[in-house]
């Protein structure tokens, strides 16, 4: 049996299409991070004009070079329009159609380029002024935001009637599904591949069985679907060569309701794929996401020209230095189990766990097994990339009572991880793994259980760190004493890691400058020793400003009220990072039931020109004196902002930091409400 299985398998890899790619899905990826960048394009007045423009102006230029070439370089497509036509050829019957009526044949992508390529767009610059002398060939978003301008594109004589401002908002939010950074990666592409390969394949085999089905993909395998369609001719060619026609690519079902179409489509893909293939169907870091995060701002926040300050990132380095820790996400599921035992009876279920616990997963879950429960059960859990996963195989009877049960370790098997990362395990294991017996146990055959494991590439793990105080203080105040620490040593304040480890000590004093003056406010001054012994003067109060690491950080409390809802602001070099209240973007939490009072946390958000509409660098819990940190060159400047703020909020409270501008906690309050679940 399964053997014929990875034969169906083998016969899917067999597909052949034209395209690299895993090539083509990484530009495709940094075309979405820029249209991210450029959100005005999403709806509204800068789509309407786009949408304009692509047919009046892209879709005419596209035919005549089709038609006859009149120059040797490649077209250079304006962004808004590539955009348009992206979403217009993710509808690959529909464009192809449109396209036919419109100009007699398919247009396609050959000799046409991105304008994020780098590739000199003055050729198809000067052919555009001539033939559009009224178009510029780069919209700008304040143009198009600005122009008071109707644009009435229906009445345009060549005009598909297809609805782009819908297929527009269908596809604004896949990148939200694929924007981590292993889904960039080249091996984690490669897998993507083959499983497209399989999943047109057991459409194929669904269409000559004549199984009515509706195929629903996992986003690895949307996206390289989706890349796929970005080059039509290709993508018609394979596709007929494949099933016989051009597979149609229907994204207009978005309800994820049990029991709705999309949900009955994504179970019965599943119960199809581990039929014919004998492989699980899910896959770690290409499920879903869940909706993208609450935005903090509408229209982008204007650029910061780099500033001529050197980086201070070296100099922190030798006042804070951690090693780097990677992370990987983990898919497991247990399917079957063969070799039990007669004499054991009762139920039976995994227990799983590191060998060796790190300080992302040191806890012990279980798992029911598949072939026994008759329920599919997955777990998702993160772990260091590193050490053996320990599965023990337990057997739970029962003695008639509701609560006696007794349970037993038959026994237990494990894996490498480091295996799993290297390119030969193709980041997933599926196999029968033999169970090494407990001493009580006495077996004929080997127990073995069948595991199903997946893993994304490796990434960046953020950086945790504990606040300490010396001595017990307010309840209010989210820093506890320090065991065995001298109770004398008064008003410090230890940063500690996961394992324990002191990285610096913080005390919040009268400035020394400010005593020699007369006459004059005493300051404040922020002092740390380092681990290596070495004491610096982190952080001075000057007027109401706080400049840190020898004034190269700026860090100031919001003063007046405004409509953006942060409550501080650090501004060093060409980075500016607001810090909001509660948990914002990545950190939104999107489960009601467990939600905590979000006056507990503070986001640090940088906004810049690649990240115009802001991106979540910290997660500050105020109650439990917990700091988050996903970028090394925040450590300090961030554990400096998070102290000095512990600082504020255990003298003067958190309605403090709103005295100047009341109504933020108000708007952030009835926010919350408007943004209730409704999971």
């Amino acid at each position: 049996m399964e053997m014929e299985l990875q034969l169906e398998w083998n016969e899917a890899q067999k597909i052949v299409i034209n395209v690299d790619l895993v090539s083509a899905a990484k530009l495709h990826l940094e075309f979405l991070a820029t249209l991210d960048r450029n959100r005005w394009l999403y709806e509204g007045p800068g789509l309407d004009m786009a949408i304009y423009r692509y047919y009046s102006c892209w879709l005419p230029l596209l035919a005549k070079l089709s038609e006859s070439p009149f120059f040797e370089g490649p077209l250079v497509v304006p962004l808004d329009c590539e955009w348009v036509w992206h979403c217009h050829r993710l509808n690959p019957v529909r464009y192809k159609t449109d396209c036919e009526q419109l100009y007699g044949r398919l247009l396609d992508n050959h000799n046409v380029v991105s304008s994020l390529k780098g590739i000199s767009e003055m050729e198809t610059e000067v052919i555009w002024k001539r033939l559009y002398p009224n178009e510029p060939y780069d919209l700008e978003s304040a143009r198009a935001l600005s122009d008071n301008i109707h644009v009435q594109i229906l009445e345009s004589e060549n005009c598909s009637n297809y609805d782009l401002v819908s297929a527009v908002k269908r596809q604004s939010p896949f990148f939200y599904q694929v924007s981590r950074p292993h889904m960039n990666n080249e091996l984690y592409l490669e897998g993507a591949v083959a499983r497209y390969k399989g999943f047109l394949h057991l459409i194929r085999r669904n269409r000559e069985r004549s199984i009515r089905s509706f195929s629903v993909p996992t986003y690895d395998i949307d996206l390289i679907w989706h890349t796929h369609q970005l080059h039509p001719i290709s993508y018609c060619k394979d596709l007929v060569d494949i099933m016989g026609k051009v597979l149609d690519h229907d994204d207009t079902d978005s309800d994820r309701t049990k029991g709705m179409k999309l949900d009955t489509g994504f179970s019965g893909t599943t119960k199809l794929w581990e039929e014919m293939y004998g492989l699980r169907y899910w896959r770690a870091g290409a499920m879903y996401r869940g909706n993208a995060p609450s935005p903090l701002r509408i229209c982008p926040y204007p650029s910061n020209p780099a500033s001529k300050k050197a980086d201070t990132f070296r100099m922190d380095q030798k006042i804070i230095h951690l090693p780097e820790t990677k992370v990987l996400e983990v898919m497991l599921e247990i399917i079957g189990i063969r070799n039990l035992p007669e004499a054991h009876k009762g139920g039976f279920f995994v227990s799983f766990s590191k060998t060796h616990p790190d300080r992302i997963f040191n806890a012990k879950k279980k798992l029911t097994i598949f072939s026994e429960s008759g329920e599919k059960q997955v777990a998702y859990f993160q772990c260091e990339p590193s050490g053996h996963l320990l599965l023990e195989l337990i057997s739970q009877s029962s003695h008639g009572l509701p609560i006696s049960k007794s349970v037993e370790v038959l026994g237990s098997t494990a894996f490498s991880l480091e295996d799993l990362v290297c390119p030969a395990s193709k980041l997933t294991m599926e196999k029968w793994l033999e169970v090494v017996p407990s001493t009580k146990i006495k077996v004929l055959e080997p127990i073995c259980i069948r595991v199903a494991v997946s893993v994304t590439t490796p990434t960046a793990a953020p950086y945790v760190f504990h606040m300490v105080r010396s001595r017990a203080f307010s309840k209010i105040s989210c820093f506890f004493p320090l065991p065995g620490r001298n109770q004398y040593a008064k008003n410090w304040t230890y940063v500690i890691d996961d394992d324990g480890d002191e990285v610096i000590s913080l005390q919040m004093r009268n400035s020394k400058k400010s005593k020699r003056m007369s006459n004059s406010t005493l300051q404040k001054e922020v002092i740390g020793i380092s681990k290596s012994g070495e004491t610096h003067s982190l952080a001075e109060l000057v007027g109401k400003e706080w400049l840190l690491l020898d004034s190269y950080w700026s860090l100031q409390l919001q003063t007046c009220s405004g409509d953006e809802g942060y409550l501080l602001e650090l501004v060093g070099g060409s980075r500016i990072v607001k810090f909001f209240p509660g948990q914002r973007l990545d950190y939104e939490h999107k489960h009601c039931a467990k939600r905590r009072n979000q006056d507990d946390f503070m986001t640090a958000i940088e906004f810049s020109s690649e990240h115009p509409y802001g991106r979540a660098l910290a997660l500050l819990d105020l109650k439990c004196g917990v700091i988050n940190v996903k970028e090394e060159w925040l450590l300090l400047p961030g554990t400096i902002t998070a102290f000095i703020l512990g600082d504020i909020l255990r003298k003067e409270g958190y309605s403090s930091l709103l005295s100047s501008g009341n109504n933020l906690k108000d708007k952030n309050t009835s926010t919350e409400e408007a943004n209730a679940c409704n999971e």
